[in-house]
């Protein structure tokens, strides 16, 4: 009677084993699947796509990691992707700064060159060398001054990153960048009110502030009239360079920082400067996240630097 059960039992085992066998078969390929799917869309690039297995055995981890792995690889591809944006933006501003600064150069270059060989060659009024001369040499001035910014500017490609940058005390050192200007200001009939802060700092290197606010104070000079003022004051951790002048125009206000902007007649080259000052300084403060503001009120413009 066993033996004749025997071979329905092996069958039955079989047929169960067989059973059981595909049910594991398919509990184990299915996420094995699932994972395949995934990392096939993964190469592609695809954002939505997720290894979708809830379990906790080893799969389920390994799904996990394959996960994780994927989102840090989109995050470092993200990275990249703004660092060659803002590379590109680098270049093309240096593109079109040299494009500027070509124009620029050309100008007082080609003017002294036409003055020069009329005058060599005595041709009507440039027969006036006494006149004539010593344009050429203000020109001359002015074309050295506008090489010497440019220099300053190609030295801009800089990081805080890359220095020890420490909080600087303002105090003497605005004193020291304020005195050459308190001189200039007096010859040309300026006043200069000048309240230096008590403890406030900065972090910057001291040569690129000093450079960043004489640049400001420039500026300032350059365009205020005689009997006017110049207000130099903290108030609430903020530096503020006011001068007494016809207000800017915000579409004019939108362009200031841009290389060798001038906004009207009163502003041209003849008036001094060389377009560049606060090109400069908006570089530098920019370049250790230093925030600042330009902007007009009623009785001329003011620049705050924010420390």
């Amino acid at each position: 009677m066993v033996l004749e059960l025997l071979p329905f039992t092996l069958l039955i085992c079989l047929v169960i084993s067989v059973v059981f066998a595909l049910f594991y078969s398919q509990k184990l390929t299915s996420p094995i699947t699932h994972i395949s799917k995934a990392t096939e869309r993964m190469e592609k690039l695809d954002r939505q796509a997720v290894c979708e297995v809830n379990s906790e055995d080893e799969i389920g981890k390994l799904a996990k990691n394959v996960n994780s792995l994927y989102q840090s690889l989109l995050s470092t591809i993200d990275n990249l992707q703004k660092e060659i944006d803002h590379v590109s933006v680098v270049e093309q501003s240096k593109v079109d700064f040299m494009r500027a600064a070509s124009h620029e150069l050309k100008t007082p270059v080609t003017a002294v060159s036409f003055m020069l060989d009329n005058m060599m060659m005595d041709v009507g009024k440039f027969t006036d060398h006494d006149t004539y001369l010593p344009k050429c040499k203000e020109l001359i001035e002015q074309l050295s001054e506008m090489i010497s910014d440019i220099l300053d500017t190609s030295k801009l490609s800089f990081s805080s990153q890359d220095e020890n940058v420490q909080a600087v005390p303002l105090d003497d050192l605005l004193t020291k960048v304020i005195a050459p200007y308190l001189l200039i200001a007096k010859t040309k009939g300026l006043l200069i009110d000048v309240k230096l802060p008590d403890a406030l700092t900065v972090n910057i290197p001291p040569d690129a502030f000093s450079k960043a606010v004489a640049n400001v104070l420039s500026n300032a000079v350059n365009y205020t009239s005689s009997g006017r003022h110049i207000r130099i004051y903290t108030e609430k951790r903020k530096l503020i360079i006011e001068n007494e002048c016809t207000p800017l125009a915000a579409e004019h206000l939108e362009h200031i920082f841009e290389p060798f902007y001038r906004p009207d007649f009163s502003r041209a080259r003849n008036s001094g400067g060389s377009g560049l000052g606060l090109y400069i300084t908006a570089q530098i403060l920019t370049a250790y996240h230093i925030r600042y503001s330009f902007v007009a009120f009623e009785q001329g413009m003011r620049f705050t630097i924010f420390s």
